[in-house]
């Protein structure tokens, strides 16, 4: 029996990575972080959870290194000896996955071959059993033919991003039958939170919303309205990856809620919060738009809860509340320091 189990976690600084960490060292993990090299530091999801390592008994450690770096994997592998590997780290926009789909395709499928390859390199040598998720998407399904999408529905993506997260996808399996590894896959449907990336556009509209209240925006320009998508709360979701590896046998398994909205519900929800006409702000804008849209996605995650016992706790209204608290208190806080003679920067993508 493991004493204290490590988990080390690709992508911790990311918006799910932030709420896998938090929950796992409430659960008496140890755990590693993966983080790439940068000039300035890109750690604020997860600053109220690190420690200086200097202390002790310090139980978040994070490393630099990439997914395209093999070797570099490979030795995080052996010197933190995790038991659980949980794979988030991406390029996860789907829109720029249009403009940049090389770079894309190198760290969402060659990055999910060169860990996997690396976990599995690890285990052969040190007959050690390393229980690995992968964080697979919705996107995958893209052009649907029924709905709801579950575990078998067949995948069509309609992106650079998506076809990257089928190939990631389909190797986990592989790799779960040829080695037998213990390797399980969330198809997670969108999942957003306080803290999601503000280009991302529920925080977009959320932030949008913020910041015209307080009479620091005029405009928010989105793409298509009419895409509808099951949203639920990136914090119940990180949950569900943790159940997975909990399992004695691996497998695939929908993350979702069963209910879907549109991009247009989900604005008028947030202005509707703060006695506004999303009508009189939103503008649509055709460079927002993608080149190969996905009309619609809707979960069944049946299975999740019959085998992990999983069920969302945050549901719609609720998600759209929390994120429009937060960027209100946001615009706020940005508010004061224009008043106070500080430049404030609109971010991209408003006006």
């Amino acid at each position: 029996m493991i004493d204290q189990p490590t988990a080390l976690i690709t992508g911790i600084t990311g918006q799910d990575g932030s709420y896998l960490a938090q929950l796992l060292l409430e659960k008496g993990y140890k755990v590693h972080g993966l983080i790439r090299r940068a000039s300035t530091f890109n750690t604020q999801r997860i600053d109220h959870l690190y420690r200086d390592p200097h202390q002790p008994d310090v139980q978040l450690l994070l490393h630099h290194g990439d997914l395209c770096d093999a070797n570099g994997l490979r030795q995080i592998l052996d010197r933190t000896q995790p038991d659980e590997v949980y794979n988030l780290g991406s390029q996860s926009h789907v829109r720029v996955s249009f403009d940049m789909p090389i770079h894309t395709s190198d760290v969402v499928a060659l990055g999910t071959a060169r860990l996997l390859e690396a976990v599995h390199g690890h285990q052969e040598d040190t007959q050690r059993v390393v229980r690995y998720y992968q964080a697979s998407s919705s996107e995958m399904f893209g052009k649907v033919a029924q709905s709801p999408q579950t575990e078998t529905t067949p995948f069509y993506p309609r992106s650079p991003y998506g076809v990257a997260k089928a190939y990631g996808h389909w190797l986990t399996v592989n790799y779960r039958e040829a080695y037998g590894l213990h390797a399980s896959s969330g198809i997670l449907f969108n999942h957003e939170s306080p803290r999601r990336g503000e280009t991302f556009v529920t925080r977009k509209i959320t932030r949008a919303v913020g910041r015209i209240k307080h009479g620091l925006q005029k405009k928010l320009y989105l793409g298509n309205l009419d895409a509808k998508r099951d949203w639920g709360f990136a914090g119940d979701y990180v949950e569900a990856m943790w159940l997975m590896l909990r399992q004695e046998n691996p497998g695939d398994y929908v993350v979702a809620t069963g209910q879907t909205r549109s991009v247009r519900d989900f604005a008028k929800a947030a202005f509707d919060l703060v006695g506004l006409d999303m009508a009189d702000f939103v503008h649509t804008d055709p460079r927002y738009l993608r080149p190969a849209e996905v009309d619609l996605l809707c979960g069944d995650a049946s299975l999740a809860g019959e085998q992990l016992g999983w069920q969302p706790k945050v549901h719609f209204n609720q998600l759209v509340a929390m994120m429009v608290e937060s960027d209100l208190e946001l615009a706020a806080q940005e508010k004061t320091l224009r008043d106070a003679g500080h430049q404030v920067t609109p971010n991209r993508g408003h006006d």
